[in-house]
């Protein structure tokens, strides 16, 4: 659960032991999905009249086509999570960074906070491998499962022009 109770939050500050779930629709297209849930721990407390703080810890995993190879490979993510909440026309409500509140809110929704450290702590490129040799140019056939029969091209074609024209000024 990654829901707060405000008037709880005011009179004390909440731990918070909950998951945001892969399905969840929080998510945007554009995301890199975790695996399976995303475990967030943490603290959520008061931080002055109708201001909020959190801070904690995610953890999961994902599974992203390796860079080179394009083989699956689960990666594990574990960052920290901080968030400030603020509501709308309190001064620092309209900074980029916070996440506004309506004046008669009553509850604190963790998700987007969330989302948005899973997003920045997930990595875009991994490699199954540090020695991976990836695929072949020309065939596609998988260089970590043996050698292909492709001859390798020394020059790009596409330079073709601007080499016939280096060559006939030299």
């Amino acid at each position: 659960m990654l829901y707060f109770d405000i008037r709880a939050i005011e009179s004390s500050a909440q731990p918070v032991d909950g998951a945001l779930e892969a399905a969840d629709p929080v998510w945007e297209e554009s995301d890199m999905p975790p695996s399976d849930s995303v475990h967030v721990v943490g603290r959520l407390s008061a931080a002055g009249p109708g201001r909020f703080y959190f801070a904690g810890e995610l953890s999961g995993s994902t599974l992203v086509s390796c860079r080179r190879c394009l083989v699956d490979v689960s990666s594990e993510v574990h960052d920290s999570v901080t968030a400030f909440y603020a509501e709308t026309g309190l001064d620092d409500a309209d900074e980029a960074d916070v996440y506004p509140l309506a004046a008669n809110a009553r509850t604190i929704d963790l998700r987007a906070a969330v989302r948005e450290a899973w997003v920045l702590a997930a990595p875009a490129f991994v490699t199954c491998r540090p020695d991976c040799q990836g695929l072949c140019p020309v065939c596609g056939a998988d260089r970590n499962v043996g050698s292909c029969e492709c001859r390798a091209s020394t020059t790009d074609a596409r330079w073709d022009a601007l080499r016939a024209l280096r060559d006939s000024t030299s």
